[in-house]
């Protein structure tokens, strides 16, 4: 008898196929992820022994205390953990997983493309397009900033930080960074550490954060943060929006502190600030910074694989604790 999975987020056709194949699988139909009810009905009424779901599902203290005693494992399809109350996992014995390694270089990807595009004015540039064009523009107009030599900071220097250290080194970009510890020479790559954030900002150009959310990291980018920044710089943020003061980054984009943002990643998803949508200088993506074909199979499956693992009588290969 096959194990029994409520796949509760929307996953690509691979993955929903593998899934039928190994499990019993209960797969949310429609348009939406499961909401925390919803999960807790599946998963009561399919007796399921595994859930697997992604940042869209809130894996609060109410939705685990409700979960059927029949679930044994939690596989969020996802690097990050924020929407998982791990103290309360805990305490329930529910073992939750997620999907470290396999996203970081599609998400370094996206990261650089928004770089480049915000700041050489992509957007501008594609809209001019799509309305016509049929109109002369100076060789003073519409100009952006140069990329190649230019100093890259980067808060957060994990799998991500540093693959995108690596994409602006073949700009020629000098490597600033601030993490909670120092990388051993040999990751670092001749990028310079600074102890202190702040410490850091005013040899920043380009900021790019790539760092968790949580209390220690709320609100990092403040107007305080933002004001270190040299004048005309660009900021990047595909990790978590809970890392910025958005009203702060607002003030920043349209008094010209900053040149431009790239953003992936808000405050309140998917009901994004929507005065972010009114700025040229801003270049906007809903949160798909491992949105490839190959990166978001990679992802489903590693959460399956830990599932598999965990009700095979094995460890999970990516535990949230040890």
């Amino acid at each position: 008898m096959k194990p029994r999975l409520v796949l509760a987020c929307l996953m690509p056709t691979d993955v929903n196929i593998r899934a039928r194949e190994e499990f019993d699988a209960l797969i949310v139909n429609g348009k939406s992820d499961m909401t925390g009810a919803e999960v807790v009905h599946a998963a009561t009424m399919h007796s399921a022994d595994a859930i697997m779901f992604t940042n869209t599902l809130p894996l609060n203290q109410q939705t685990i205390g409700q979960l059927p005693a029949s679930v044994r494992v939690g596989a969020t399809s996802s690097v990050g953990f924020d929407h998982v109350d791990v103290a309360a996992a805990k305490q329930r014995g529910l073992i939750v997983t997620n999907t470290p390694g396999v996203l970081t270089e599609c998400t370094a990807d996206h990261a650089f493309m928004m770089l480049l595009a915000a700041a050489r004015r992509a957007y501008e540039y594609d809209r001019i397009m799509r309305q016509g064009w049929r109109y002369r523009i100076g060789q003073g107009d519409l100009l952006g900033v140069r990329v190649t030599g230019k100093t890259l900071g980067i808060l957060g220097m994990g799998r991500i930080g540093r693959a995108m250290a690596q994409r602006a080194r073949g700009f020629d970009m000098k490597i600033a960074y601030h993490a909670r510890n120092r990388l051993p020479s040999e990751l670092e790559c001749g990028a310079q550490y600074f102890t202190n954030f702040h410490g850091m900002l005013p040899h920043c150009e380009f900021l790019s954060v790539h760092a968790p959310a949580g209390p220690a990291t709320d609100k990092m980018i403040n107007s305080r943060a933002l004001s270190l920044l040299p004048n005309g710089a660009v900021f990047i943020n595909v990790s978590r929006g809970g890392l910025v003061d958005e009203d702060a980054l607002l003030q920043a984009l349209t008094s010209g502190k900053l040149f431009a943002a790239g953003l992936d990643v808000f405050r309140s998803e998917p009901d994004f600030d929507s005065r972010f949508a009114n700025l040229d200088n801003v270049i906007l993506s809903p949160h798909v910074g491992s949105a490839s074909r190959e990166t978001r199979n990679a992802m489903g499956f590693r959460a399956l694989d830990n599932i598999a693992a965990v009700l095979g009588g094995k460890q999970p290969i990516d535990p949230l604790w040890s």
